[in-house]
């Protein structure tokens, strides 16, 4: 049965949430927006203009700084859904004092209103990401966080567009039209908020500390308590800083740059926004289901050889200028352009999505708020270095905008290569990716039911190719610790990514009698730590295409852990089809690299339903398995 990420759009347990963040996003942009357009309403000075340009994004940030840690530990406190009912409120009583602002005219009351919607955003952080391991499964997280990326990066669009023209179409009313806008949106973000399902707090009885300064730096200790969390954190503060620099340069580049007006800014957000929405929402498809960070790697260099690209497409200031927006993609090289600017969007998308999913499906549930404030005091530090990168860039070294977007290429590309460097992880993901979805087409049955969501278990397969592992690995949502026959795991190359996964090699006992030991002491210390340990009895690769009889290793594992106290379902798994392909041993040793006969064929992965440790036999999961097999070799 075919599965598709929108299929969320039609479920009470995502679809209020979904708009509520939509709306949130949607409302602060035409806020903001809506302010500029009542200063040119006003024919205030460039001065004052140039003022408000300066403290807006600082007064929003500042309360990311003041609050991340207390909004944390209130969304680990509180059910969730009763959380973003209260943050929504408080949205109310904010818009409620900008539309005061917009009717009496008044600056102070505008920017301090302004200090509230950053204030909001805060609290509301920490329970938007928090709780979609809560509401959605662990096959269905790629696609959701997908699916808010694309609706936040599309309501900041379309909010943008919206409360710039307020005051263009609005004329006289346009301080009316602003103040009811946003009230209205604000309380229709409550009244949704009231139909999302109640989800239960992460940390009941977690004591606040409102200490800021102390509990700041013990929850941003917590991003880093564990490795690949604490690169994805980063990674996702990197895109911040990626997209603010970025962002923060196309008004002048429109204008210098492109020849082009304020419509043609706003064209060129568009396509960067569009651009973020089509690879986020490419994720889920790409990743087949799974928390795929090997999409990481590949979004990291995309965004930086399209950066790279926009360098080379427009290097020099623009040959005409006031061109329309047809008369821009009219000219020559516009196209480059266009490209490289959904290029950067897309990229980024393939980047920030799995990094989101990776933080959720990683950290328990009852940090998980925490590790998000942590998160985004890191992101406000980053938002605020890349504003004031940019600016001395221009304003002290007197770089051109192309000049700022080849540097943000090359640091990018740094900080990615950087990143992979100390978690192997990430770019092992992307090789075994790559290699898995170049040769085979998968087609998943009973993963997302059969195989735990969380605790330890033990997976059982059939061994028809070298590439087994790699295949399961790919399918199965959670990490796994492969038991691999030791000379299999020291293939050259492949030995490399075989380590960074955490498999185990393992030999028979007349081999190496050490290397068993090891191995099975290493399966048992898995097991304990809860993780999914996958052996394939045979001990070895079909050399016929048949299954044969599975060994007692099996049988051995699960009896250390009963006698430790641990109960541990076997699930059997089955790979169809994958009999004669390049690495299996259907030819002799000389032709076995060649190109299989079946390009990008479809390999079936079959799941059955879970075993109790008490009675699993050899005999009785080899049944099992051959049953799921059945005649597809």
């Amino acid at each position: 049965m075919a599965h598709s990420q929108f299929d969320l759009l039609r479920q009470r347990r995502f679809l209020p949430y979904f708009v509520v963040q939509s709306l949130g996003a949607f409302n602060d942009n035409v806020y903001r927006q809506a302010i500029i357009g009542l200063l040119a309403y006003m024919a205030v000075g460039s001065s004052q203009m140039g003022l408000y340009a300066n403290l807006a994004p600082a007064i929003f940030i500042l309360p990311y700084f003041l609050f991340s840690a207390t909004a944390g530990q209130i969304a680990e406190r509180l059910e969730k859904q009763k959380l973003i009912v209260i943050t929504t409120t408080i949205e109310i009583m904010v818009m409620s004092l900008a539309a005061a602002g917009f009717l009496l005219q008044s600056m102070p009351i505008l920017l301090l209103a302004l200090f509230g919607t950053g204030m909001q955003s805060t609290l509301f952080g920490p329970v938007k990401y928090s709780i979609l391991p809560s509401v959605l499964k662990p096959e269905e997280l790629t696609g959701g966080n997908g699916l808010v990326e694309m609706g936040t990066s599309l309501s900041i669009l379309i909010g943008m567009i919206f409360g710039g023209l307020i005051f263009q179409l609005a004329g006289e009313r346009g301080p009316q039209v602003a103040a009811v806008s946003v009230i209205l949106m604000a309380i229709a973000g409550n009244l949704v908020a009231r139909r999302i399902p109640k989800v239960d707090a992460g940390d009941p009885s977690l004591a606040v500390d409102w200490n800021i300064l102390r509990e700041s730096w013990r929850i941003w200790r917590l991003t880093r308590r564990q490795l690949a969390v604490r690169n994805a954190v980063l990674g996702v503060s990197w895109f911040w800083f990626v997209g603010t620099v970025l962002t923060a340069q196309l008004p002048v580049y429109a204008q210098a740059n492109l020849g082009g007006t304020q419509n043609l800014y706003i064209f060129a957000l568009a396509l960067f926004s569009v651009g973020v929405g089509i690879g986020s929402m490419s994720c889920e498809k790409l990743s087949g289901r799974t928390v795929e960070i090997g999409l990481v790697p590949l979004g990291a260099f995309g965004v930086s050889a399209f950066l790279l690209d926009l360098y080379f497409a427009r290097p020099g200031q623009a040959l005409a200028h006031g061109l329309s927006l047809k008369q821009f993609i009219d000219a020559p090289g516009s196209w480059r352009i266009m490209l490289d600017l959904t290029g950067i969007g897309l990229f980024t998308g393939f980047f920030v999505v799995p990094l989101f999913a990776l933080i959720q499906s990683r950290t328990p549930r009852n940090e998980l708020a925490r590790v998000i404030s942590g998160m985004n005091i890191q992101n406000a530090m980053f938002i605020v270095a890349a504003a004031l990168i940019g600016l001395a860039l221009q304003r002290y070294l007197g770089w051109t905008i192309p000049q700022v977007f080849l540097a943000l290429a090359i640091a990018n590309t740094l900080v990615a290569i950087w990143i992979f460097s100390i978690v192997p992880e990430f770019f092992m993901r992307f090789l075994s990716w790559v290699m898995v979805r170049t040769l085979y087409r998968l087609k998943l049955h009973g993963i997302e039911k059969h195989v735990p969501d969380e605790g330890a278990a033990l997976l059982v397969c059939n061994h028809v190719s070298y590439m087994d592992a790699l295949i399961l690995s790919a399918c199965i949502p959670r990490p796994a610790r492969f038991v691999m026959y030791y000379r299999i795991f020291n293939i050259p190359v492949m030995r490399w990514i075989f380590r960074t996964a955490k498999a185990i090699p393992i030999a028979g006992a007349r081999e190496d009698p050490e290397v068993m030991q090891r191995a099975f002491d290493a399966v048992d210390a898995a097991l304990a730590e809860g993780e999914l340990v996958c052996i394939f009895p045979e001990g070895a690769l079909t050399k016929d295409g048949n299954i044969a009889p599975f060994k007692s290793g099996m049988e051995k594992i699960l009896e250390r852990a009963a006698a430790r106290g641990q109960v541990v379902p076997v699930v059997p798994l089955a790979l169809k089809n994958m009999w004669g392909s390049m690495w299996s041993r259907r030819d002799g040793s000389m032709h076995r690299m060649r190109i299989p006969r079946r390009l990008r064929a479809h390999v079936e992965v079959m799941a059955g339903a879970p075993v109790d440790s008490g009675s699993a036999t050899a005999a009785l999961l080899e049944a099992q398995v051959r049953a799921l097999r059945g005649d597809a070799a």
